[in-house]
């Protein structure tokens, strides 16, 4: 027995019971049975009508115990066959079109990784990665060429409608020209207007994000109107001096792990100290039954539990370099070095290999510092409205 269907066939042809009764042997055996006493009655059913086939007990028995254990895999062949066509058309996009599929996947907001995974993915395979872009991007991740431009929707706080509206106005009347063109066309209140440049949203505006900032609590201050209409005639604008704004290189990764909940660069870039030599987890396969140090930023962690209840767990990584490394962490270890959230590890142990497949037993972890914030630090204060 394989499927469910089969625990239905062997019960109807062997035990002569009638669909029906199987079937409810069949629910009852995937815990699916709708009255106890009822499932109760048609095993009652089994044993009798074999015996009065001549089977011995002996036999019957075995039948049955085959038909109780299969009650840990049970798995109807329907779903079997349409899961096995999803996975041949899954894995046939991912291979001829990586970029499209992965480009899929976020906008469907992944599965068992985090987007950040995803979009990682889609960057091993060539994709260069963009910020979200009222004149380039969607309200969802869109893919030019080798370009995806993530969309709106990954960005906290940004309200769907408000961001539709903008798209729309993009659509119907060209590309925005300018700061002051958007502001002409769209009313966006200074909040989300501020969560949109934060982001990066405006870039192709020739303002950086800090001045762009001062423009909108600027014309926020100036301008209520809620309802801005087309004018015949093109008003001069007036220029103010604004004062000389600075920003540092990882200011923005700062902003995108605030609104994206994560950043865009390598995370490497951002600890306080930088690694340390290391074994790359690409060279693992050399290593094999050696004690090694690496470093690697914890993606996704499955607990899991020994024989005798003990905690431990499996941990997935992505290293220096941008390679995945598994991990296992034994009870002791689990114990001993506990997971502090999403960061980077640094990890020591064994290399141990399975059916071809290398992974690294931890022996020890520790978990390494990102830097302060440096949108609050001391020479930046002040630089923003």
């Amino acid at each position: 027995m394989v499927y469910q269907e089969d625990v239905i066939k062997v019960a109807h042809h062997f035990a002569g019971l009638s669909l029906a009764e199987a079937d409810v042997l069949r629910r009852g055996m995937s815990g699916k049975f709708r009255s106890r006493a009822e499932f109760e009655k048609v095993r009652d059913t089994f044993f009798s009508n074999c015996r009065k086939k001549g089977y011995t007990d002996s036999l019957i028995s075995d039948i049955w115990r085959q038909i109780e254990s299969f009650a840990g895999y049970a798995f109807s062949k329907g779903h079997s066959a349409s899961y096995a066509v999803e996975s041949y058309q899954s894995l046939y996009l991912k291979a001829y079109y990586p970029l499209e599929y992965m480009t899929a996947c976020i906008n469907n907001f992944g599965g068992y990784y985090r987007t950040e995974v995803y979009v990682h993915e889609a960057r091993t395979w060539g994709a260069t990665i963009l910020a979200p872009s009222v004149n380039q991007g969607g309200f969802e991740c869109l893919l030019n060429g080798t370009e995806l431009i993530l969309g709106f929707i990954l960005v906290n706080g940004l309200e769907a409608l408000l961001i539709h509206k903008v798209l729309n106005e993009r659509k119907k009347n060209g590309p925005f020209r300018n700061f002051e063109d958007l502001m002409k066309r769209c009313y966006i209140p200074l909040e989300q207007l501020v969560l949109i440049i934060r982001i990066g949203g405006l870039s192709d505006f020739p303002e950086t994000r800090k001045e762009l900032l001062w423009k909108a609590h600027l014309y926020h201050n100036k301008v209520k109107d809620r309802n801005p209409s087309p004018q015949l005639f093109e008003e001069e604008q007036k220029h103010f001096q604004l004062p000389e704004l600075t920003e540092q290189t990882l200011e923005l990764a700062f902003e995108q792990m605030e609104l994206l909940g994560f950043p865009l660069c390598n995370p490497f870039e951002l600890l306080t100290e930088k690694t340390l030599t290391h074994t790359p987890a690409y060279t693992l396969h050399t290593h094999l039954g050696l004690k090694i140090t690496t470093y690697g930023y914890l993606v996704a962690l499955k607990k899991s539990y020994t024989s005798k209840g003990d905690t431990m767990y499996f941990g997935t990584f992505i290293d220096q370099q941008g390679d995945i490394l598994d991990t296992v962490h034994f009870p002791e270890v689990a114990h001993k070095y506990p997971f502090y959230g999403k960061g980077i590890y640094q990890l020591t142990g064994i290399v141990s290999e399975e059916f071809g497949y290398y992974t690294l037993e931890v022996g020890i972890m520790i978990k390494e510092k990102f830097m302060d914030d440096v949108r609050f630090s001391e020479e930046m204060t002040g630089n923003t409205p």
